[in-house]
């Protein structure tokens, strides 16, 4: 298991203590560490995900709950809720891409939820994904304009002996085609 992954796991088990019990987000770290053994750099990270989304809760479960259809915040499961709210913060903020925070929201779904909980984490939080354009940061990274209209950053020439790079453009469509009927 990677020091991301584990650390989404802590951030996940903090942010539903805090759910639960709605104490100062430095007393439930306090206490759930006495018990938790990482090292530094998990820790960290974990304790940006999971001060970052009680922060953001707010907003986070506005943003949820416009994009899970017939749901409201408070049916949905405390580990479900919590999951949606790591998954929200990580996709908003631009901790990881898109792709990689899914997969990692499923992966912990499968783990700590029931059998619906991964399709329907996954459904709500790739809803949140496509209603927002990707953050400047992981846009850079991927070579992809960070916003709409803004032009995207041009990769450098390779050098010799390294592999070229993909140059993006700022606007990629998918040609129309037609299919043609079959004669029978």
């Amino acid at each position: 298991m990677t020091l991301r992954r584990k650390s989404r796991e802590f951030a996940l088990q903090l942010l539903y203590q805090w759910d639960q019990r709605r104490e100062a987000p430095e007393i439930i770290e306090e206490h759930f560490w006495a018990g938790a053994r990482a090292t530094a750099e998990t820790r960290k990270f974990a304790h940006e995900l999971f001060m970052g989304a009680v922060v953001a809760a707010p907003e986070l479960d506005k943003l949820i709950t416009a994009h899970a259809a017939n749901w409201r915040l408070e049916r949905m499961g405390a580990i479900d809720r919590s999951l949606l709210r790591l998954g929200a913060y990580e996709l908003r903020f631009g901790t990881a891409p898109a792709k990689v925070v899914l997969d990692e929201a499923v992966e912990l779904a499968k783990a700590f939820s029931d059998a619906e909980a991964p399709a329907f984490v996954n459904g709500i939080l790739d809803a949140i994904h496509k209603a927002f354009p990707p953050t400047a940061e992981i846009a850079e990274e991927k070579g992809a304009p960070a916003e709409k209209g803004e032009p995207a950053k041009q990769s450098e020439p390779a050098q010799k002996g390294e592999p070229a790079k993909q140059v993006a453009t700022a606007e990629i469509k998918a040609p129309k085609t037609r299919r043609r009927k079959k004669k029978e």
